[in-house]
């Protein structure tokens, strides 16, 4: 769960009609059969994945050779993160220490306390493992996509995917390993690489799983890069709520007579994830017109010079462009010849700061360099199809819509997509629940490791109702698996836990997926720490999106998962201000839940309310916090509606991105004696007092 992002809206030349005439021989794609899990399977080992289970199980690891690419290429990164997949298919034997991991790179390698050793050269790790694999697959390297395709093939053939020059270093002494395809020249753009691959691939890859990965990341832009740009507008305090937006003229003749202008924008408080957002611009050369437009569309593309990673949303007020945290977006203007006076005008909100400069940056984060490691090991052992299929691009949204109609509902979706909005809605449109899992590391050994997991974790006592304003936090992004394996650690190892009520939202799913994790956090909770199932449900998924006559199966399947794992509250969350009667019905039919917290991930969520649903489920909406000051605010505010007659309920959601326990800590020490900070357990048992519903089995 996150804020609703978009990737950059490309407009391409219209081959549509030929796609759709293409896509009209692939009708065998879209005819799913009408049960609920899906039966296609491979021979995969020692992989064990019964019928109703979410993710599949692997072996138990008994002793783990370690390869450290911390400083390796991504090419290595990719060709060790399928040699990987190719021996953890018969038993977990091989772990990756891999960057972009919150907590330290040994945290859980040592908490799991399985043998294990660090090769000092990673090629050792190679050599060991030559017979279980058949040789090399070329990706090439002018076209990035075709690593995700060589991915495809090197789960189905056991083979390495490779770089060029890796390819050079493998064919010879000590490895001879030959070529098993070379993708060179092969395609000549990505929706050219996928479709052969869902025509000749996908028949033979596993159809229980689909995997959404990208194919390439931006290169490192060193701090110097900026060096010649100048503030030209900043907010001089935090704003998070749009309440300054207005139309801001930039003068920029100051930077006249080069050869172009550029405009960067970037957030001016990146640790609380606010950062500028842009609805239009519009350039004027001596008072006339030489550019306008609407950022997201095709009209920004020839003046965008470099994405910085920003994202697009079309969601309130319309389509714009963000950059939250260390993101950013710049323009490029070329004023007239002659030009005396340039003005640009922004319509633009929240925390921005904006710089520009008449020398162009020596780097673009655009430049890209292939993506390696990360979820392509569970890709290949579990010889899945692995794709990155963009939905602001309409012929590439067609095969991917192509795909997820020929899985059955409940299919897992494992990565992530260009557009977090369009593609959790296309997924939910075709009953396909989502997994965030591209920087989940090594989860063929997670996938791997037995731990014991409790069905009844510790309950605490529920206070007395008193004429109080109870509060209850949930800590966002459990439904996120990797989020599980790193940042949360990272949460979960600060010093301010256990001092406050603290729920934890998280995914039931990671019962398969990972769990010796599930296990830890069950086991080193304190009692001011409560697991809550994140949004919402077995995976991430519209509700109101997700078609009527599968949802009751997934929604049961989902309250399997969460009586396995010890939970009776849902962290819910949908486009819609509230949910709509009928998957209020669902869940509470399906899911005998003790409570529900609902946020609204399209739009504004100014309020908590506690309402009783369906006559006897208790639902919460939420309002979302993001740092300490504001956060507190928030909560005052809402407090000025207590008539201090009867207890009011107030529910927040924790950005978890830019909060920590410490700071949850400190806004409990400043609220008053008529507060109660309170479990999501204890929450709901209280409001269920106050309105004489009957209280919930604990």
């Amino acid at each position: 769960m996150s804020k609703i992002v978009h990737g950059r809206f490309v407009f391409v030349s219209v081959r549509l009609l030929l796609f759709f005439l293409f896509s009209l021989g692939l009708t065998c794609l879209s005819s799913a059969p009408p049960t609920y899990a899906a039966t296609h399977n491979v021979t995969n080992g020692n992989i064990s994945w019964p019928q109703n289970q979410v993710l599949p199980t692997f072996a138990q690891p008994h002793a783990l050779d370690v390869v450290d690419l911390r400083q390796a290429s991504t090419d290595e990164a990719l060709t060790f993160s399928t040699l990987e997949g190719i021996v953890n298919r018969q038993e977990p034997r091989v772990y990756l220490l891999q960057t972009g991991a919150d907590e330290d790179s040994y945290t859980w390698l040592k908490d799991m306390k399985i043998p294990y050793v660090v090769h000092a050269d990673p090629w050792e790790v190679v050599t060991k493992y030559i017979r279980e694999v058949k040789g090399v697959i070329i990706y090439d390297p002018n076209l990035l996509d075709s690593s995700n395709v060589a991915v495809t093939l090197a789960g189905l053939h056991d083979g390495l995917v490779v770089s060029p020059d890796l390819a050079t270093k493998l064919e010879a002494a000590p490895y001879n390993l030959r070529v098993l395809d070379d993708l060179r020249g092969k395609f000549s753009t990505a929706l050219d690489a996928y479709t052969w691959e869902v025509q000749n691939l996908w028949p033979q890859t596993t159809h229980r799983m689909l995997i959404g990965v990208p194919s390439s990341t931006s290169i490192t832009i060193p701090p110097d890069n900026w060096k010649n740009f100048k503030t030209v507008q900043q907010v001089s305090q935090p704003v998070t709520d749009s309440s300054n937006r207005k139309v801001y003229d930039l003068d920029l003749s100051s930077y006249l007579g080069g050869s172009a202008i550029y405009l960067r924008f970037q957030d001016a408080y990146p640790q609380d994830g606010w950062g500028p957002s842009v609805l239009q611009v519009t350039a004027k050369a001596d008072g006339q017109v030489v550019a306008q437009f609407t950022p997201c569309t095709s009209q920004e593309d020839q003046y965008i010079s470099d994405h910085g990673n920003s994202q697009c949303d079309s969601g309130n007020p319309s389509m714009h462009r963000f950059a939250d945290g260390g993101n950013y977006f710049i323009y490029r203007f070329v004023p007239p010849a002659g030009t005396k006076q340039f003005i640009v005008s922004v319509d633009m909100w929240n925390e921005f700061l904006v710089s520009a400069s008449n020398v162009q940056p020596a780097l673009s984060s655009d430049q890209q360099m292939v993506v390696g490691g990360l979820l392509r090991d569970y890709a290949v052992a579990n010889r899945a199809l692995v794709f990155w299929l963009r939905t602001a691009n309409t012929e590439e949204t067609a095969l991917f819509t192509q795909l997820l109609s020929s899985v059955q509902p409940g299919t897992p979706y494992l990565g992530w997509f260009d557009n977090e909005g369009s593609g959790v809605s296309l997924t939910s449109k075709h009953a396909v629940e989502v997994f965030a899992a591209d920087y989940f590391h090594n989860l063929t050994v997670f996938s791997g490791v037995r731990a014991p997991i409790s069905n009844h974790p510790g309950t605490v006592p529920v206070p007395v109702l008193q004429n109080k304003i109870y509060v209850t936090f949930t800590v966002s992004d459990g439904d996120n698996i990797q989020y599980d394996e790193h940042r949360m650690r990272l949460l979960w190892d600060n010093a301010g836990r256990g001092s406050v009520p603290l729920n934890w939202s998280i995914d039931p799913a990671i019962y398969d997926a990972a769990p010796f994790i599930l296990s830890y956090y069950q086991r080193t909770a304190t009692k001011n720490d409560l697991l809550v199932a994140a949004p919402s449900g077995n995976g991430y998924f519209y509700p109101s999106l997700w078609p009527q006559s599968s949802l009751d199966a997934y929604l049961s399947q989902s309250g399997a998962y969460m009586r396995k794992t010890g939970m009776n509250m849902l962290f819910a969350l949908d486009l819609t201000p509230s949910l709509q009667p009928a998957v209020i019905q669902a869940y509470n039919r399906d899911m005998h839940l003790q409570g529900l917290f609902y946020y609204n991930d399209g739009g504004d969520n100014p309020t908590s309310t506690t309402v009783i649903a369906d006559k006897t489920l208790p639902v919460s909406s939420q309002v979302i916090i993001s740092n300490q000051d504001g956060g507190l605010q928030k909560i005052q505010q809402l407090a000025t509606s207590w008539d201090g007659k009867s207890p009011l309920f107030i529910s927040v959601l924790v950005d978890a991105w830019h909060m920590t326990p410490t700071d949850i800590a400190a806004i409990s020490q400043k609220l008053g004696d008529n507060y109660s900070v309170v479990r999501a357990d204890q929450y709901f048992q209280l409001f269920r007092k106050a309105n004489k519903l009957p209280l919930a089995e604990e």
